[in-house]
Parts: structure tokens; C-alpha cells; sequence
């Protein structure tokens, strides 16, 4: 599984652990291995750009998801054709905030937003409460799984 972590960003961030992460989060939902997804972070100001073109909303975000084979997990004995997922951009600064907020760690947030990420890559969506429920409780055992601990508390509204 072909996980390309780049830093773009001012912020220092563990890129071995993001891309770690990832390449969990594919295996556990049966991705094919030759699926690739990119990972940037990215500072303010491009994340900002980014969010106003695609979503048409003033100010920087913490995570946007371009999906471009639209992929959905696989299942035991039935992985995804293999493709590219797509990219997953994440903006440190606003993360470092959040997880000031949500009393962990940045590296614990950047983490976090990587598996939300992936998992809008995915076709998974929050929009409705049914839809919120299942992502949110996927995202924490997944970044349980991975961690070996209880995952963060979300910061994302």
C-alpha cells in the first residue's frame, strides 16, 4: 500500500507515523495493497485557498478529502480493486488548535484527522446523525487499533 506523506507545512510532524496509520486503516478495511493515497500538510494560508475554491467557506480547515477512484472498504475475502484513493489534506496549525482544545496532543490530532481523512476517501460521510454515529465509532477503533491505547477525543464539528 503506497501511503505518500508530505510535509508542506512550518509545523514538524512525525510523516513515518501518518503513513503508518494509513496503511492500518487499508488493511483493516480490506483495501487492495496496490491502492495509493497522498497525505500533505499543508500551512493556513493553502489550506485556506483550498477550502474556499472546494467548499466556498472563508478560512482555513483542518482536514479536506479528494477522493478520486471512489473506493469503498472491501470485506474479508473481497478486497477493492486496486486504484488511488485519492489525497488527504491536513493544516497543522489548525490541528495544533484543536487538540489544545480537546486536551491531547497535536501528533495525537494530526493522527486523528488522517483517519478521518481516509475515511471520507472511503465514501464514509457525517452529514446525518445514523452516518456521524457509524464513521465517528470506525475512526476511534481504528485509531485505537492502531495506537494500541483509547483514541483521542474528536474535535471535529
Amino acid at each position: 500500500m503506497a501511503v505518500d506523506v508530505n510535509n508542506e507545512s512550518a509545523v514538524d510532524a512525525d510523516l513515518e507515523s501518518i503513513a503508518a496509520l494509513g496503511r492500518h486503516i487499508l488493511q483493516q478495511l480490506y483495501v487492495h495493497p496496490e491502492t495509493e493515497v497522498s497525505v500533505i500538510l499543508v500551512d493556513e494560508e493553502p489550506m485556506e485557498r483550498l477550502h474556499l475554491e472546494w467548499m466556498d467557506l472563508p478560512g482555513p480547515t483542518d482536514v479536506m478529502s479528494f477522493p478520486m477512484d471512489e473506493l469503498s472498504p472491501g470485506r474479508p475475502g473481497s478486497q477493492t480493486p486496486p486504484g488511488t484513493l485519492g489525497d488527504i489534506v491536513i493544516c497543522p496549525q489548525v490541528a495544533r488548535e484543536q487538540a489544545r482544545r480537546g486536551g491531547h496532543s497535536t501528533a495525537d490530532e494530526l493522527l486523528l484527522l488522517t483517519t478521518h481523512g481516509m475515511l471520507h476517501l472511503l465514501g464514509f460521510d457525517h452529514g446525518e446523525p445514523a452516518e456521524r454515529e457509524e464513521m465517528f465509532t470506525l475512526q476511534r477503533n481504528l485509531l485505537a487499533e492502531f495506537l494500541g491505547r483509547p483514541a483521542p477525543q474528536e474535535t471535529i464539528d
